[in-house]
């Protein structure tokens, strides 16, 4: 298993034989509701990959249908007949841009792509809908991927899921907003987490090398740090271990020795 990252909460995931793009953004800018105004960011450096630039993409994986998650201009330059699984909110959107393949899950069910299990499990509610988080399961090699870039429901998760988990993907910094409070987990939920699911790798997503204009950027409070997080995890005694790629940077991800 590898896991590329792309930055913010973009992933390339190699597992189970294929090649798995998640919430992809890979061309700038990224506007909120097509309002610059509100929120309008672009990479710092160029991403890693580019729409051009891509290997052969087997599955689209998208969490939400928010714009930092389901980024219509990216996917408005890649290959329409390659299967996507989103939410029904993500799931819409792209149905909107003429692809082909795309099966929308609500926390619960699942969908299987030759050796890969993709389970929803409940996200963060968004605007009055629930988005989605993901379990990935290699069903041959037993390896499991957990993703949720914003918050973990613990008591709604947990029920879905069962056995081991060899990689976490999820937020650490913690962002406020105004009037909807905390939105996006920090150290607290993630420890919370760790201690819930015990992955044997944590990888933070959330983390963008990017600059951010406009209105909301100005009032998002962040709550936490990379260096508070691994400070905790350290004296917590969890064997978790925490890896923190650069933005381009592959992290192979070695299987458990039977």
């Amino acid at each position: 298993m590898k896991l590329t990252r792309i930055d913010l909460n973009s992933w390339l995931l190699e597992i189970a034989g294929l090649r798995v793009l998640i919430d992809p953004w890979l061309i700038d800018p990224l506007v909120f509701y097509g309002q610059p105004w509100l929120f309008s960011a672009t990479h710092l450096k160029p991403p890693a990959y580019n729409p051009t630039t891509l290997p052969n993409i087997d599955l689209i994986l998208i969490s939400q249908g928010l714009d930092d998650h389901c980024h219509k201009p990216t996917l408005e330059q890649l290959d329409r007949q390659i299967p996507v699984v989103g939410s029904p909110t993500a799931a819409k959107i792209v149905q909107g841009l003429g692809y082909t393949d795309v099966r929308s899950l609500i926390p619960g069910q699942t969908n299987t792509f030759g050796k890969l299990r993709i389970t929803a499990v409940t996200g963060a509610p968004i605007q009055g809908q629930v988005e989605n988080g993901y379990f990935l399961k290699d069903v041959e090699s037993g390896e499991t991927v957990y993703y949720e870039p914003h918050w973990f429901q613990s008591e709604k998760v947990t029920a879905q899921f069962q056995g081991r988990l060899d990689v976490a993907i999820a937020p650490i910094i913690g962002q406020v907003f105004p009037l909807l409070g905390q939105v996006i987990m920090g150290s607290t939920e993630a420890m919370h987490l760790i201690q819930t699911l015990h992955p044997r790798v944590f990888v933070p997503t959330s983390l963008g090398e990017i600059e951010a204009r406009g209105i909301l950027p100005m009032l998002i409070r962040s709550i936490g740090s990379v260096e508070e997080f691994s400070d905790r995890l350290a004296a917590s005694g969890s064997k978790t271990q925490l890896l923190l790629p650069a933005a381009g940077e592959t992290l192979a991800i070695e299987p458990i020795k039977l």
